[in-house]
């Protein structure tokens, strides 16, 4: 037990990001990760003043919210995520993250195990895209898991969630149990409490052209690629063949921009 708990400090203190594994029930460092430039995240500036306040009040031990990241997919709410820590762990070395995957979150308590006693360390647990289709046996157990978990949450444990909805769940979810439940309130209130843990609920939403094309200004600027009308025009062209305007979208045209003039992009 001493030689495991040793490598676990030893892995610890040597790296920053780290995965989840269910199969030995340990935490994995990923090398070599680099995310976004958090400076070229634009279009979501009031998001990333908060979740970037929260992250540096929570390496340096003040009080923090978990929070839910929620809205329209490809909208940056995992590369902001990632970018944020990225940023604050520059001044933050105590500072760690560690990505759960949504498939293994009753693993949750073990985790908090393992890593609640490393008082010394900041540790923020990522789970992307978690959502709930519908209201069945694995919803539940999972909701209470997650639920008891946020409440005995050591203090140097941090959440932050993503989310295509705001309540977890679908809207016609809710709005069904409204319609037929015999004691709505109860339980409308039931489905929609785990997301109410979280303090803070970070909405994202769908981008206007403005916005849009705002980001592919600044990828231009940033990797050198020439910003001009033909560009914009091309930029547009693409949000329309793939029936969104998103950071994702705007991301995926850069690429393929530079791909088409032979330009290397370097992450």
């Amino acid at each position: 037990m001493f030689f495991k708990n040793f490598l676990l400090k030893e892995t610890v203190k040597r790296n920053a990001y780290f995965i989840w594994k269910n199969e030995n029930k340990s935490i994995h460092p990923i090398k070599d990760f680099t995310p976004l430039n958090l400076n070229l995240i634009i279009g979501i500036d009031s998001q990333k003043e908060i979740l970037l306040n929260n992250t540096i009040n929570f390496a340096e031990g003040n009080f923090t919210n978990n929070a839910l990241l929620w809205g329209a997919r490809g909208n940056g709410k995992s590369s902001l995520i990632k970018s944020v820590f990225h940023k604050v762990l520059s001044k933050h070395n105590n500072l760690k993250l560690i990505q759960l995957n949504k498939n293994n979150i009753f693993d949750i308590e073990y985790l908090y195990q393992i890593i609640g006693k490393l008082y010394y360390y900041r540790f923020i647990i990522f789970i992307d895209d978690l959502s709930f289709e519908k209201i069945d046996s694995d919803y539940k157990i999972i909701k209470s898991t997650l639920d008891g978990s946020i409440q005995n949450q050591p203090n140097n444990i941090l959440l932050y969630v993503s989310s295509n909805r705001r309540h977890l769940m679908p809207r016609d979810m809710i709005d069904n149990e409204r319609s037929s439940a015999i004691h709505t309130d109860e339980s409308v209130e039931e489905k929609i409490s785990l997301s109410d843990r979280f303090g803070l609920w970070i909405g994202f939403h769908k981008l206007s052209q403005i916005d849009y094309l705002k980001i592919i200004e600044t990828y231009c600027q940033f990797y050198k690629i020439n910003y001009d009308e033909s560009i914009k025009k091309k930029a547009i062209q693409w949000s329309l063949r793939r029936g969104n305007r998103t950071g994702r979208t705007a991301w995926q045209f850069i690429l393929d921009t530079a791909s088409n003039q032979n330009l290397k992009i370097n992450f």
